[in-house]
């Protein structure tokens, strides 16, 4: 066999019979289960690999997402056995070839569309069961050499939830392959993630299945995703292939999901056109496409209504920006405005110029936190840079020690991750008060100097400014006044319904002025009936005049404000008050029965009301997370809640599937079952962060708690965080 592996590899009860694939990050080969006397094929991490958190995650992810398909276009998964620290993931042997071999030759037009409409249906297949797969690409597709059949393999990093969110991190920290990812999950869209980008990859692996190329070329990372955000694809009929065929790819590999495919029996139905007249040596004549193509999942559409005016005004600064300006842009509103959305616009222009984009968020219940949202943005800023290459590090590390000498330390409190690229540094003299804060602003000062150039523009975005503590204010003073920064943008957002003219945010801004500053603020408006009307229409599938009665009744209860609208009517579907018509093919609403009900129009207690609706269980850890934060962590939640962290994520998990939180990464996947992991022990060192998916999430949380029961719930959470404190302390003096 000629083989490498050492014995303790393979899992008990297996023999090796082949190796088939032995890479850097994945050891795949043939072997016989014993019990059965069958042939299996293994996939583990090669012995040598030093065992990454993310290798365990997506082996017991597959295996928790695969063992519940069937269907036979879909690998089936067998066991998940544990071996050498590490996991085997033991599934069927087809022994197919991989597509990404067969592209090495031409493949017929028919053979193609025979091969794209079983990949259709099985998108179709993991629609219904609520799979998100996220690397749909050439190299996980296995076909039978001869009757050309499909398996779709590889569901590491596929999800349970109906739509992720992507956080920006460095391209090479990104899930997927890069260049297959759909434009949302670069993180830089503004978008969500559903089965829709699953379709956008499909359409880039067809596409290079007609024209043996792939849609785009690129040298390395960051233009990937530049070219699944902006750049235009080639026609597929430069390649020799249909009209009808090029649009349907084309219509695939649309950069906003609301104009690709929006079903994959839409998609089945066109290619089975294709298909047919191929079959019966005809040409591929034109036609509509999208005529079967509807969609029966409530979507509500993410792009902005009613705010191009805004959204180029913010752009426009960011291009003098990138010119060597630096500029402070306010973004003013209620809250639900749209702020976030709109300054979330910026992620696109920043990908072009290489630029990097942080963010921190003041919270309302933690006021007391001193550089909170700078902290935040700043370690999001590391966790960027730990994604490059060790040469890129090397720079940096350079680069940053340059500018703080020996006071590396006074950053690494604060950002533990910076250690991690300029390494130890020598501890540094205690100041207190003023002394310790201004040696700790011009230290700021400086680091952000170095990442604001010409090559990589800096965006930071302080969220909800109006709850920013006074250290924070001085140091927006600082960067934005007294030690300008070229290529810097400091984007800030806060309520201006919540401040007055002697509010720290408003007295710090006029002095702002009084030094010759300059800055913009943008305020936002409630969205017009009109601009409601066209959102409630696209999500219904219906013309404007049919949703008019709808909007304007939403628009009533609202008052344009965009995310009450859009939480106002995913209540009217949780509640059945929408639902879908499957003959006249779009959604409808009982007029009349909705106008019955006793709809508040508080949006806090309509959160409120939403929460009701979910298990007791899940309400009491949400009320403790409302406690602790807008951001909050399993391990916390556990020792609050005096329980172990699977059942805390079991208790979490109907509010992540409904949106109301999110995760922070993709690490709560490991705790989506209840396999006994004691095994290889690592679950003991998994932190799994979320944090509410908008602030009135958190107060309506804060909400449920009794007020005669706040002190108590808040005492409780103080005692008991302190006696972890003392016991971590005292462990570490032991040590």
């Amino acid at each position: 066999m000629g083989s490498s592996i050492p014995h303790n590899i393979i899992p008990n009860g297996y023999e090796l019979l082949e190796i088939l694939h032995e890479g850097k990050n994945t050891l795949v080969y043939r072997a016989r289960r014993l019990k059965e006397k069958t042939s299996v094929v293994i996939k583990t991490t090669p012995p040598q690999m030093a065992l990454r958190f993310s290798d365990h995650l997506a082996f017991r992810n597959q295996f928790t997402i695969g063992q519940t398909l069937n269907h036979p276009g879909i690998i089936q998964i067998l066991a998940l056995e544990p071996c050498h620290q590490t996991y085997a993931l033991v599934m069927e042997d087809v022994q197919w070839t991989p597509l990404s071999e067969m592209l090495q030759s031409s493949i017929s037009l028919k053979d193609g569309l025979t091969i794209a409409l079983q990949l259709a249906d099985i998108l179709h297949y993991l629609g219904q069961q609520r799979v998100l797969h996220k690397d749909i690409k050439p190299g996980n597709i296995l076909l039978h050499p001869q009757t050309l059949q499909v398996k779709l393999i590889d569901f590491g990093i596929a999800s349970l939830l109906p739509k992720e969110t992507q956080e920006i991190k460095n391209p090479n920290a990104l899930e997927g392959t890069l260049a297959y990812i759909a434009p949302e999950q670069t993180g830089r869209m503004n978008r969500g993630i559903d089965f829709r980008s699953d379709f956008y990859s499909l359409g880039v692996t067809l596409f290079e299945l007609f024209a043996g190329q792939l849609p785009f070329q690129a040298d390395e990372p960051v233009v990937w995703l530049h070219c699944h955000i902006a750049q235009i694809p080639p026609s597929l009929t430069e390649f020799g292939v249909p009209g009808a065929v090029a649009n349907l790819v084309a219509k695939l590999l649309a950069k906003n999901a609301e104009d690709r495919y929006q079903s994959a029996l839409g998609l089945k139905h066109d290619l089975e056109c294709c298909l047919t007249q191929v079959t019966a040596g005809e040409e591929i004549e034109p036609f509509k496409l999208g005529l079967r193509d509807v969609c029966d999942r409530f979507l509500i559409p993410e792009k902005l209504y009613g705010r191009k005016a805004e959204v180029k005004t913010l752009l426009d600064a960011f291009d003098r920006v990138a010119q060597g300006s630096s500029e402070l842009m306010l973004v003013a509103g209620f809250s639900g405005i749209g702020k976030t959305a709109v300054i979330n616009e910026v992620h696109k222009p920043i990908t072009q110029k290489k630029g990097y984009f942080i963010k921190g968020k003041f919270d309302q219940f933690n006021r007391n936190i001193p550089f909170s949202a700078f902290v935040q943005a700043f370690r999001s800023l590391m966790g960027q840079l730990l994604g490059e290459s060790d040469s890129d590090l090397a720079h940096w590390k350079t680069r940053v020690l340059e500018v703080v000498g020996e006071s590396g330390q006074v950053l690494i409190d604060v950002i533990p991750e910076l250690e991690h690229i300029i390494g130890k540094q020598p501890t540094v003299p205690e100041l207190s008060g003023t002394v310790a804060q201004n040696r700790f602003n011009l230290l700021v000062g400086q680091f952000t100097q170095v990442f604001s150039t010409q090559n990589h523009p800096l965006v930071i975005f302080l969220d909800d400014l109006q709850w920013a503590d006074s250290a924070s204010l001085n140091l927006l003073n600082l960067l934005m006044g007294k030690s300008k920064t070229d290529y810097l943008l400091v984007l800030g957002a806060y309520r201006d319904n919540e401040v007055f003219s002697a509010h720290p945010l408003m007295l710090q801004l006029d002095e702002l002025k009084q030094q010759g500053s300059s800055f913009q603020t943008l305020a936002l408006a409630s969205l017009s009936q009109n601009d409601i009307n066209h959102l409630v229409a696209d999500t219904l599938l219906c013309a404007p005049d049919i949703a008019l009665p709808l909007s304007e009744l939403v628009y009533q209860k609202t008052q344009g404000n965009p995310f009450f609208t859009t939480q106002f009517l995913q209540g009217l579907h949780s509640d059945q008050q929408i639902t879908f018509d499957t003959e006249a093919r779009y959604w409808q609403c009982d007029l009349t029965q909705v106008q019955q009900l006793a709809l508040t129009d508080d949006v806090v207690m309509f959160m409120v009301g939403r929460l009701q609706t979910l298990p007791a269980s899940t309400q009491e850890v949400l009320k403790i997370a409302a406690c602790i934060g807008n951001q909050f962590d399993l391990d916390t939640l556990a020792l609050v809640c005096e329980d172990n962290k699977e059942q805390i994520a079991t208790d979490l998990w109907p509010a992540l599937n409904d949106g109301l939180i999110l995760s922070q990464s993709e690490d709560y996947k490991f705790f989506s079952n209840n396999n006994n992991d004691t095994d290889i022990g690592i679950k003991q060192d998994i932190t799994v962060s979320y944090h509410f998916m908008h602030d009135r999430f958190q107060q309506a949380a804060d909400a449920l708690i009794p007020e005669e029961d706040k002190k108590e719930y808040h005492l409780k959470i103080g005692q008991l965080l302190y006696k972890k404190r003392i016991d971590q302390d005292q462990k570490n003096q032991h040590f």
